[in-house]
């Protein structure tokens, strides 16, 4: 498959590698997003699916958001369709996992939070910038908490701080790391030893029963950071300023209002 997502097949069909395919940063674009809920959509009626992975063309996973689709204009859009393509993933029926190489920004870090798993490689670095244009990650809001406690998930949500690979793995947040080099080959010796083995039908089930609490959790936070986004965030003075200032490559002009 081509275009912005690509579906690569590995263990005749048991693990399926969908790559977000917009290098250099692999932006989380509308069109990106619409592509990344089809092939999801026609993935979910496989059979035999064992590993669904998420990963990134190029030198890095995904810096996240397209900028300058975050206009006040077009986010009633953007949103809630990104935010049902995240809901997809955590519903898939099959276990899921990003693999994270480069940077993993903003709504990219968000995609890969809503896997069951996420590998890293070494280089790779994790970071929520959204707070930097007046905006906060509604999706992170939602899960960070949920997988790695709320003093670290608040740290990194108001801040905006860089953490390497290294900091999330401490952090219970990865479940291996590896150098980038053999990411991929990691990845796979992974599989192989710990879902290969079983029966894909037992493993849907499996997923979905071990989702059932961080989902009864944080679909409704999604919901209500929403509403709190494109209800408050965005009839703020500042929220168009972030964004206008990103564009117009200047510092900011803050009104706090």
């Amino acid at each position: 498959m081509s275009g912005l997502v690509r579906v690569n097949q590995s263990r005749d069909g048991a693990w399926q590698r969908v790559q977000l395919n917009a290098p250099p940063g692999n932006l989380l674009s509308l069109d990106l997003v619409r592509a990344l809920g089809r092939v999801l959509h026609d993935l979910e009626s496989t059979r035999g699916i064992k590993w669904l992975t998420l990963e990134g063309a190029g030198r890095e996973f995904s810096f996240g958001a397209r900028i300058q689709e975050h206009v006040p204009a077009q986010m009633a859009t953007v949103l809630p369709e990104t935010h049902r393509v995240i809901k997809q993933v955590l519903s898939f029926p099959a276990p899921t996992a990003a693999l994270v190489h480069g940077r993993c920004l903003g709504g990219g870090f968000e995609l890969a939070l809503a896997c069951d798993d996420m590998l890293a490689a070494d280089d790779a670095t994790f970071g929520l910038p959204e707070i930097r244009l007046a905006a906060f990650p509604p999706v992170a809001a939602a899960l960070l908490p949920l997988r790695v406690g709320a003093s670290r998930a608040s740290r990194a949500i108001v801040t905006g701080q860089m953490r390497p690979a290294s900091y999330w793995h401490e952090a219970g947040l990865l479940s291996l790391v590896a150098p980038n080099a053999t990411l991929a080959e990691a990845a796979g010796a992974w599989f192989d030893a710990h879902l290969s083995p079983h029966s894909a039908v037992a493993l849907a089930h499996a997923a979905a029963a071990a989702r059932l609490t961080l989902r009864a959790q944080a679909e409704p936070a999604l919901d209500r950071a929403e509403r709190d986004y494109l209800g408050g965030l965005l009839k703020t003075d500042d929220a168009a300023e972030g964004v206008q200032a990103w564009i117009d490559k200047r510092p900011p002009n803050w009104k706090n209002s």
